[in-house]
Formats: C-alpha cells, sequence, structure tokens
C-alpha cells in the first residue's frame, strides 16, 4: 500500500481525497478556476505515488498530464479500467466512470451482499452490484436540482425554486408546492426502487451517497447505508487494483 491521491471531476463539484495505506486521511474540494494550482500543491504536499482521475466531463488534458508527471502509476478511469469486479455493462465506452467506482466500494464494503448503490447528484444514478462481483447497471433518473430547472425552464410561469425553505406535504402556494412535489417525489422515487430490487434479490443492501445524500437521509423510509465518501474510497480500490 502507500499514499494515494483520488479525484472525482463531476458535473457540479471537483473532489479530491488523500488515502494513506487505505485509510482516507484528508478530502479536500477543489475549485475549477484553479484546479492545476490546487491539485500541484497537494501532490507537493503529499507526495502521492499513485493517483486515479474519474471524470465525467471533457477537457481534463491539463490534470491527466499533471498527474502523469508527478506519480509512479497513473489512471484514468473508464469504461474499459480493469477493477476487482466483472463489468458487464452492455456498452462499456458510454458508462459513466463514477458509477464503476461506486460499486466497486460497495462490493469491498458488503462482499455478501447485492448492493443497489443510490447516487443522489446531479442525475440520481441506481447502480446494482450482484455478490458475483457483477455489474449489469441500473436506471437513471433527474437530480434535484434538475427538476427544480426543468420545472422552470419548461414552463411559461413557474418559478425556479430552491430546495431550502419551509417543506410541507401539502404545498400551500406555488413555491412550497413546487418544492414538494420534487422533494417528496424523489425520496419516494428512490424507496419506490428500493422496494423493487428488494423483493427481487435476497441479501440485499441499499446505499446512499452523492451531494444531495445528506438532504434525503431522513427522508427516506427504506433501510439504507450513507456514505459520503463511497466513490472516493472506489478510485482508491481501483488504484491499488492497477498498481
Amino acid at each position: 500500500m502507500s499514499v494515494n491521491l483520488c479525484i472525482d471531476w463531476g458535473n457540479t463539484n471537483i473532489k479530491a481525497a488523500i488515502f494513506d495505506n487505505g485509510t482516507l486521511k484528508k478530502a479536500f474540494t477543489l475549485s475549477e478556476d484553479n484546479l492545476l494550482v490546487e491539485v500541484a500543491g497537494i501532490l507537493d504536499a503529499h507526495k502521492p505515488e499513485k493517483a486515479i482521475l474519474c471524470a465525467v466531463v471533457d477537457g481534463t488534458e491539463q490534470l491527466a498530464y499533471l498527474l502523469k508527471e508527478s506519480v509512479k502509476t497513473y489512471v484514468k478511469l473508464d469504461g474499459y479500467t480493469s477493477t476487482p469486479i466483472y463489468n458487464a455493462y452492455a456498452t462499456p465506452e458510454t458508462l459513466g466512470p463514477d458509477r464503476i467506482a461506486l460499486v466497486t466500494a460497495a462490493n469491498a464494503l458488503f462482499p455478501d451482499r447485492n448492493n443497489l448503490v443510490i447516487c443522489a447528484g446531479t442525475c440520481i444514478t441506481y447502480n446494482h452490484i450482484q455478490k458475483t462481483k457483477t455489474f449489469r447497471g441500473g436506471s437513471i433518473s433527474p437530480g434535484l436540482h434538475m427538476r427544480f430547472k426543468a420545472m422552470h425552464d419548461y414552463t411559461k410561469q413557474l418559478p425556479e425554486v430552491s430546495p431550502d425553505g419551509d417543506l410541507v406535504l401539502l404545498g400551500y402556494d406555488t413555491e412550497t408546492g413546487l418544492r414538494s412535489g420534487a422533494v417528496y417525489g424523489m425520496a419516494l422515487e428512490i424507496d419506490g426502487i428500493i422496494g423493487e430490487y428488494e423483493s427481487k434479490y435476497p441479501d440485499f443492501n441499499a446505499i446512499l451517497t452523492g451531494g444531495d445524500a445528506p438532504f434525503f437521509a431522513d427522508k427516506i423510509k427504506s433501510k439504507i447505508f450513507a456514505d459520503p465518501d463511497l466513490l472516493l474510497k472506489g478510485l482508491n480500490i481501483i488504484v491499488n487494483h492497477n498498481a
């Protein structure tokens, strides 16, 4: 084992973490405008031997070059990267690398379970990995902020509201009605999909992660395990696997 740098470049945020012998030692939220400088500072301070980049955006070439030049082992995660699990997704070239990292971590944490990883981010991804270490896919639906924005963008008069504010089941005006529909609708969707998987797979386990996970942790009725660092943990496992 060694000191590893794991970077998750998502649609909304860029996160990074330093792992030392498998333990997450320090986490960072990075700025896209100052990304190269901030990553160079992390590399200089922690001197990782291995680095992995998981990106769902374009334009990562400069960061990739910096990482390649600074560590002994560099991995750019995609649908064809070697992992400890079997990737049975039909179109690996279109598979978001974040989903691979999520199910890799889930299987490592709960190897005797059929795991459903729910990542509540820009989109909600439902990612199912069987205890045979096989990932076949799942489903994707609009995330919370996307729902608010869509209701505004695709209508003439509905405002774009924030998830922060008075949340009641019975909305008493347009703002609270939109908030109720988006938040409770998403929570009920998550509960419903968990229920469908649970009815089909024994030894079932559900894990919630992603930027909006804390907002929904107390709104989901199903038994669920929350882990905000699941993706980064998966990246650490994958980079060690490839070293």
